[in-house]
């Protein structure tokens, strides 16, 4: 392995342990612990976790918080050197933000077969069909951010059996 590709291994996992963190953020607040990170480089530009329940807004996924604040920070809705660092694979409204915020690439952990929308059940990252098409890279830290996503609803499942 060359010494570029190791060292994009190693910063995608120091990213993707960031975004680990915020899943377990928004786990502690009830919410579908997905945190997501967006860097340009080795620089992160704006982090976020879900917050669907706390906000009762059905977009307040991840993704589209911290493409929003990425947006803000840099001063423009073209991330198209950034990365987006996300715990699990992006759903199809997410999927759509960042292929439109024209991101250079995408790094996630866990795939989702029930709602993924980059490699799972749809392709619009790499759909040649639209205007851009983002690098997207599965499997970082896959392990860990399925597990915090199987023991946070394993939790709910016996809670609600509780009751």
């Amino acid at each position: 392995m060359a010494s570029d590709d190791r060292e994009r291994d190693d910063l995608d996992r120091q990213m993707m342990a960031i975004a680990l963190e915020l899943a377990r953020e928004a786990a502690a607040m009830g919410e579908v612990p997905v945190g997501a990170v967006v860097a340009r480089g080795d620089r992160v530009i704006s982090r976020a976790f879900n917050l669907r329940e706390t906000s009762r807004d059905p977009t307040a996924h991840a993704e589209l918080l911290a493409l929003s604040l990425a947006g803000r920070a840099l001063g423009r809705w073209r991330l198209d050197d950034c990365t987006l660092y996300v715990t699990l694979e992006p759903c199809v409204m997410c999927a759509g933000a960042i292929v439109h915020a024209r991101l250079a690439r995408l790094v996630y952990g866990a795939t989702d077969p029930k709602a993924g929308a980059c490699r799972s059940l749809y392709r619009l990252t790499d759909d040649r069909r639209l205007n851009h098409r983002v690098t997207a890279t599965s499997g970082v830290l896959g392990p860990e951010c399925g597990e915090i996503l199987s023991l946070f609803f394993q939790d709910r499942r016996d809670s609600s059996t509780l009751t």
